[in-house]
């Protein structure tokens, strides 16, 4: 049987941590976490369930990421966010796998669906699903891109990309105000990306501004079909929008600021 690591970072995930482990245990050869200088209950959970624990201050979200892939000693290695959770299917998934001869295989890497959950509310539409992401790889075969947020794994091998059919099942956020939250945290990174890494001058445009955002909403909300998740939806897909206006708005500012000094 291909032997599986399981990787995680975390810091402070004490809502979260248990279950998440609870979901791979019966698929992983090992477990290793990542704690960042947790002060909660996140590393006595995560020894309680037979994660290798490992301390590492924050290097950001790939650095931190790519330090715990160089941890693994499986064939292959399932990264995990500390508020994802392995349904039922995909483990089993996941499993029949494993007991294939994956050594075999010109495959490299999977793409899994992921679904996330606001509260205990899925969004199932609006373009939140299925979000695909490449988590499962063959050692070796990729790392995490350098990026300040948004980072995915990067194959750097030549292979091919499958997919599988069930859910990791994603518990980011306690409820739609920490939803609303950490979006903008992510704009403010995003804006730092896109200075880091180049951007055109029409992205900070007036126009831009106007009409990214509202275009945004109604492609998501109505093209994508977000008004099935009710409620939730037309404010998960609000909230969305006004991320993609908060990322322009952090970009201008930058700009200004740069073209000041």
């Amino acid at each position: 049987m291909t032997k599986l690591s399981v990787v995680i970072i975390a810091q402070d995930e004490e809502r979260t941590i248990a279950n998440v482990l609870k979901s791979v245990m019966d698929i992983a050869s090992e477990i290793i976490l990542v704690d960042s200088g947790s002060t909660d209950r996140t590393i006595d959970i995560a020894k309680s369930h037979g994660a290798k624990v490992y301390h590492q201050d924050w290097l950001g979200y790939a650095r931190q990421k790519n330090y715990a892939l160089e941890l693994a000693t499986g064939d292959w290695i399932l990264s995990l966010d500390a508020d994802e959770i392995v349904s039922n299917e995909l483990s089993n998934e996941i499993k029949q796998l494993l007991q294939s001869d994956m050594s075999d295989s010109n495959c490299l890497g999977y793409r899994i669906p992921r679904l996330l959950f606001i509260g205990n509310e899925p969004l199932k539409h609006g373009g939140f699903y299925p979000d695909a992401q490449l988590r499962l790889f063959k050692k070796g075969a990729g790392q995490f891109n350098d990026r300040l947020v948004h980072e995915a794994i990067k194959i750097s091998s030549n292979g091919t990309i499958g997919f599988l059919k069930h859910d990791i099942l994603h518990y980011g956020y306690i409820d739609i105000f920490d939803f609303e939250q950490t979006l903008d945290k992510y704009a403010k990174l995003s804006a730092q990306e896109d200075i880091k890494s180049g951007f055109s001058p029409l992205k900070i445009s007036a126009l831009n501004y106007f009409v990214h955002p509202v275009w945004t909403f109604v492609f998501r909300y109505i093209f994508k079909a977000g008004w099935l998740d009710g409620s939730l939806g037309i404010k998960a897909n609000f909230i969305y929008s006004n991320y993609v206006r908060s990322k322009i708005i952090y970009l201008q500012e930058v700009v200004k600021k740069r073209n000041r000094t």
